[in-house]
């Protein structure tokens, strides 16, 4: 009687433990997200301080050039990172990712504009997003792992979903942020230094951060996993060059679907020729629609299994993304620019959800990090690093409005791929 009483006591301290350590896991990856959308919100201004150009949209090309340069290095954050936390543990990798975001944000709400130092203007901006690159190719793959680890047993997609939710919520604070400052200050203003301070505030929530993290308990058993972190990667051979191949797949299309929403504010100023603060205002409601999304994708993934949460909200986006185009372009109203987004993050986010629990759940707990942490960025750096830029390109060279519609079907069609070919792990038993 008394040892099921321990049990009983251990499982619900584990249960409040795991519950309360979620903000601490998923603070990084939102600070991540509401870097993005701080960038992709005053992207043309970065490329008039730092990338001069003969025309806006240039200047506006090399912004996003430099936005996609952070990717290059998240593939050896994936790999570098995700193996710490395999072999270390997953509480270190953590701290160590939040950390590199601190020096990143630092060097880009505090780099002098090009007028002021020349060209090592936009060598510090370089320089920051390699850095955040780095971090955040090694954050997915720790954070995740711990909150699936964590979870309670028939709600690890609720808890992974957190990772999702995070997300949307970064990007609401992001949309609430721009949209104060450019009501409330002039353009000049905003020109000269009011683009820095949403980028100031997601600074002073990283030592929170930090010591939230530095609090939460530890599920990677280091001591086991660095004894069998070979073991498991010769025993699996084959089949973790496939995990990580489909893994990549299914990511594709969440990544590319988030970062076309982030360039919707620079795409209503350009090209659709909105307000500026309308055009932030959208985000705000497309973080909304993700947190909703994401909560409901998780619930669902729990009682009807990940593939079937996947599969049906990818393929109505691949069905939907082009007419959304179509009707965004041709009727120029706000009722189709905030309509358009959000049906596109409540497709994205509700299968999000599914897809970051199945990953971690295919891999065994010794690769889990690293695995995961290698498929994100793969993904993030071929497809999200691009999207901007790809898109801002394909509008300059073909001038077709609709090109973000064909890179989300393009996606779309990869991630279907993946997520046919993946077993199903809804009933497997975490290792």
């Amino acid at each position: 009687m008394q040892t099921v009483t321990m049990r009983r006591e251990v499982a619900s301290n584990k249960h409040e433990a795991s519950r309360g350590a979620v903000v601490a896991a998923v603070i990084g990856n939102a600070l991540e997200f509401y870097d993005f959308t701080v960038y992709a919100f005053f992207a043309a201004i970065i490329g008039r301080a730092f990338f001069p150009s003969d025309s806006p949209l240039g200047a506006l090309l090399l912004s996003v050039a430099a936005f996609g340069v952070g990717f290059l290095a998240r593939p050896l954050g994936g790999i570098v990172i995700g193996r710490y936390a395999d072999r270390v543990g997953r509480k270190p990798a953590m701290l160590l990712t939040l950390a590199l975001m601190a020096v990143g944000m630092a060097i880009i709400a505090l780099a002098p504009p090009y007028a002021s130092i020349g060209v090592a203007a936009p060598c510090l901006i370089v320089l920051a997003r390699l850095i955040q690159g780095f971090a955040w190719g090694g954050e997915a793959g720790p954070t995740t792992s711990f909150l699936v680890e964590s979870a309670p047993e028939g709600k690890r997609a609720r808890y992974a979903s957190w990772q999702v939710v995070s997300q949307g919520l970064a990007v609401l604070a992001a949309g609430t942020i721009g949209v104060l400052a450019s009501a409330s200050l002039s353009a000049e203003r905003m020109e000269a230094w009011g683009w820095r301070i949403p980028f100031a505030l997601g600074l002073a929530v990283i030592p929170v951060g930090l010591i939230l993290r530095r609090n939460m308990h530890e599920t990677g058993a280091p001591a086991e996993t660095a004894s069998t972190f070979a073991a498991a990667t010769a025993s699996m051979q084959g089949r973790y060059l496939k995990c990580v191949t489909l893994a990549t797949l299914i990511i594709i299309p969440s990544t590319v679907t988030v970062y076309v929403n982030n360039y919707m504010t620079s795409y209503a100023l350009t090209l659709l020729h909105f307000p500026m603060t309308m055009s932030i205002a959208v985000t705000m409601m497309v973080g909304a629609c993700m947190v909703v999304a994401a909560l409901t994708g998780g619930v669902l993934a729990d009682r009807f299994g990940r593939k079937v949460v996947m599969i049906v909200p990818c393929t109505l986006l691949m069905l939907v993304a082009y007419p959304a185009f179509v009707v965004l372009n041709s009727w120029h109203s706000l009722t189709t620019l905030f309509a358009v987004p959000a049906v596109l993050a409540l497709l994205t986010g509700s299968h999000a959800a599914a897809v970051i629990t199945i990953i971690p759940e295919t891999f065994p707990k010794a690769l889990r990090s690293t695995g995961l942490s290698i498929s994100y960025a793969i993904a993030a750096t071929i497809f999200g690093g691009s999207t901007q830029f790809v898109v801002t390109w394909l509008l300059r060279v073909t001038g077709n409005p609709l090109s973000p519609a064909f890179y989300i079907i393009g996606a779309c069609a990869l991630g279907l791929l993946g997520m046919a070919l993946l077993s199903e792990t809804r009933d497997a038993t975490l290792e």
